[in-house]
């Protein structure tokens, strides 16, 4: 069996301050800190390459910083990067688990490399806690997206860490696995235990406790997703009417409309400058059978807004 996961004494699960990491040239994990609680899910979000997976793998010991200190469940991510290895539990994006064996096996497996006692008791109890168990005869290879996400999430709880480290856990996965995926998080949340889970989706990022949006390398906000929408300060109109690909292109030039995008049959335009943005949205519907209302600024606007400001550090050197 693993040690004791974490410190008594720790007052954040993960507390990491001015990360560093470059690979070569490229800066790809920039002065990056936060702080994730017990029993708290923290969803990391941004767009491909910008460094969630380097920033994820650095907390967990997994890598080491070029610069920066921290600790993960109260040890030091860089002198106690084995205790920290031994009492998380890391679902990487890709399944790694072995096709060849049935659910049972699979467990079984992990559990030997952990070394655990009981093995047995432990695997039906992991069966039996992520509805696992009218399976576990079947063969991984023959499983769908959603029980193979199933699978994994239950390796990696084997050992039971206090910390759950999930590298966009459900890509490729249909929306009812996501939601039972999800559901399952928050009971294990409930019991205590943390998640710091990347996704790309909005609707996963609503159902996080906080949020932190990192770009090619750097943390551009963090907090609760209002916290997080009213940081950017931005104002939206949602307008309906026909051809709204055409219009959107004219709005984007316009002074004081700072993004536009497409929803469906409606447009949203969103600025930082609320009185130019209103004057800018009643011009346009003016004399047209458009119409035009002031909608709550949402999660995915400041997250396509925070996206279309960033720089990618691959290409800006390139």
């Amino acid at each position: 069996m693993s040690e004791p996961a974490g410190k008594p004494e720790a007052q954040y699960v993960i507390d990491v301050h001015k990360l560093n990491k470059r690979f070569g040239d490229k800066h790809v994990v920039n002065d990056v800190s936060l702080q994730v609680a017990r029993g708290e899910i923290f969803g990391f979000l941004g767009p491909n390459g910008s460094g969630k997976t380097t920033s994820i793998r650095l907390m967990c010991g997994l890598l080491t910083p070029d610069s920066g200190s921290g600790t993960c469940l109260g040890y030091d991510i860089v002198r106690e990067s084995e205790q920290i290895k031994r009492n998380v539990g890391y679902m990487t994006q890709r399944f790694s688990y072995w096709e060849d064996l049935t659910i049972r096996e699979n467990l079984d497996f992990v559990a030997r490399i952990y070394q655990m006692d009981n093995r047995r008791e432990v695997v039906d109890r992991s069966l039996e806690s992520l509805g696992l168990q009218s399976r576990a005869n079947q063969l991984t290879g023959s499983l769908s997206g959603g029980w193979k996400q199933r699978l994994a999430l239950a390796a990696c709880m084997l050992h039971e860490p206090k910390l759950l480290l999930l590298d966009e856990p459900t890509a490729g996965v249909d929306p009812t696995a996501r939601r039972d995926f999800w559901e399952e998080l928050h009971r294990l949340a409930a019991n205590g235990i943390s998640v710091l889970v990347s996704t790309h989706y909005m609707d996963e990022a609503e159902r996080c406790h906080k949020l932190a949006y990192i770009a090619y390398g750097k943390l551009l906000a963090q907090g609760t997703a209002n916290e997080v929408i009213a940081s950017q300060g931005l104002a939206t109109w949602r307008i309906h009417g026909d051809q709204l690909s055409a219009l959107s292109e004219g709005l984007r030039k316009t002074p004081g409309i700072d993004q536009t995008v497409v929803f469906g049959s409606t447009l949203h335009a969103s600025g930082s400058d609320h009185a130019a943005l209103e004057r800018a949205i009643s011009d346009a519907v003016k004399g047209t059978a458009l119409r035009a209302e002031q909608i709550d600024t949402g999660l995915e606007d400041v997250f396509i807004y925070l996206m279309s400001r960033s720089t990618d550090n691959f290409k800006a050197q390139s």
